[in-house]
């Protein structure tokens, strides 16, 4: 054998190192994209059963916020009588009990007044009517 064979040889050898070298990552990629593959299939089959489920809950919801659109407009038409019933009570009732309020307080006031200047004219007179003296 002659040094260029020889030579030779050892590039054969060497290339055939760097095939089962470079052939190791080359087979573990190709299993992480046929596991990529699967997952993603699973997943593709996974998709219809959720999506079927999220419109069922949409629809659910849309339901629901119809019942809630009712209990608005009802609550509405309660604020609107409630307002009404107050003005009809205000205009009815307020004023003259107002007055009635006020009437029933300059009364009682008078009463007060009266009372008290009485006290201050009989303030002076001691129990059963006798004047006081003030050294007593």
């Amino acid at each position: 054998m002659s040094g260029g064979q020889i030579a030779a040889l050892i590039a054969a050898g060497a290339f055939v190192l760097l095939v089962l070298l470079l052939a190791i990552p080359l087979i573990k990629l190709g299993r992480t994209l046929d596991e990529a593959t699967i997952a993603i299939r699973k997943a593709h089959q996974n998709t219809d059963p959720i999506l079927i489920s999220a419109n069922d809950t949409i629809t659910h919801v849309n339901t629901q916020l119809e019942r809630v659109d009712g209990i608005t407009a009802n609550a509405q038409a309660v604020t609107g009588n409630v307002s009404a019933l107050s003005s009809v009570f205000t205009a009815t009732l307020g004023s003259p009990l107002v007055k009635t309020a006020a009437f029933s307080y300059g009364v009682s006031k008078a009463i007060r007044a009266r009372r008290k200047a009485k006290a201050g004219a009989d303030g002076k007179r001691g129990r059963g009517g006798r004047k006081r003296s003030d050294n007593s």
